[in-house]
């Protein structure tokens, strides 16, 4: 098979996009006629039909929807290399890709970022966020997908460098009126007898909790299995099930009235983040420069945590509702 074409690609998932070779031609300022000859000489060079013409438009072939996934994908990858190189033009000289857990996003990493690209020797940098688990994190970072990851520190790194990140606390969110909004602290082998909202089995937390409940000879009992922080608390406000959350998150649907936080007991509710990283020395400089601003920030974060008069995470007052 021949190198596809770019530009015959484009066409073809503009036909499937709207259905028809008229409005494509339209869309795209160009004759139809010259639409159909392009689309004629890529199903000549893949070696099927990927597209039936009829009365009605142009609807793709069995073939067709699977050039058309294939096709998305390469144009996707094509806009992001465009983007990419845009990002060294007009003073802009640095991209870092970073890849974060939800954990990590939803507390202290998208200020530090903030904090980060506001100082003026950081304008010509360029940060591209991903949202993943902790597991799928390290794999990008080892294939160079990203350069730096932000994830749970107590996770197999596999081999790559790694710094202290930012530290949290896990606890336990429970609706106003729960058997468990009364305390001020609990072990969470004391919940398992309560109706659960979770996030994703392939999370880290969920990972890390079903080990805690067997480890304390229990099973845990979801009522509800939710994708991120914010649909839990929605979920524990509805009175539907209490859950395991970061407490920096807590903060504002606590003042919301809605949930309740009961701290937890066990030590594992301590968590530390970390960044990852191949090599530093195959760092970009702008990539560099933002793993050391992070570092500050864990950095500026411990030396204030071990000041006179910080509470101790299993002994923090737990706001009213």
């Amino acid at each position: 098979m021949r190198d596809l074409d770019i530009k015959s690609l484009r066409l073809f998932v503009a036909v499937c996009d709207n259905g028809s070779i008229k409005d494509a031609a339209a869309q795209e300022h160009i004759e139809p006629s010259a639409i159909s000859k392009r689309i004629a000489q890529l199903e000549a060079d893949i070696g099927t039909q990927v597209l039936v013409r009829g009365r009605r438009g142009a609807e793709p072939t069995p073939a067709g929807h699977a050039l058309l996934e294939h096709a998305r994908s390469v144009l996707f990858t094509l806009e992001r290399i465009e983007a990419d190189m845009a990002a060294f033009k007009g003073g802009i000289k640095g991209l870092v890709r970073l890849a974060a857990s939800a954990s990590a996003i939803a507390e202290s990493l998208l200020d530090d970022l903030a904090e980060f690209m506001r100082e003026p020797g950081h304008q010509e940098i360029k940060v591209d966020i991903e949202e993943r688990f902790s597991k799928d994190i390290v794999t990008l970072v080892r294939e160079g997908s990203v350069s730096l990851g932000v994830c749970w520190g107590n996770i197999d790194f596999g081999g790559l460098e790694h710094s202290p990140y930012r530290r949290d606390e896990l606890t336990l969110a429970v609706p106003l009126d729960h058997p468990l909004a009364g305390r001020n602290a609990v072990h969470f082998a004391d919940t398992l007898e309560f109706d659960h909202v979770g996030l994703q089995p392939s999370t880290a937390v969920y990972t890390m909790l079903h080990r805690a409940a067997a480890k304390a000879g229990k099973t845990m009992k979801y009522r509800v299995l939710v994708s991120n922080f914010d649909a839990a608390f929605r979920v524990v406000g509805a009175g539907l099930g209490i859950s395991v959350v970061p407490r920096e998150v807590s903060q504002m649907y606590v003042s919301s009235g809605h949930v309740r936080v009961v701290s937890l007991l066990d030590a594992w509710a301590r968590r530390e983040f970390a960044i990852c990283y191949r090599r530093q020395s195959d760092l970009t400089p702008a990539a560099e420069r933002l793993l050391h601003f992070l570092r500050q920030q864990a950095q500026s974060e411990s030396c204030s945590a071990s000041q006179p008069g910080w509470p101790d995470p299993g002994a923090r007052a737990v706001p009213q509702a």
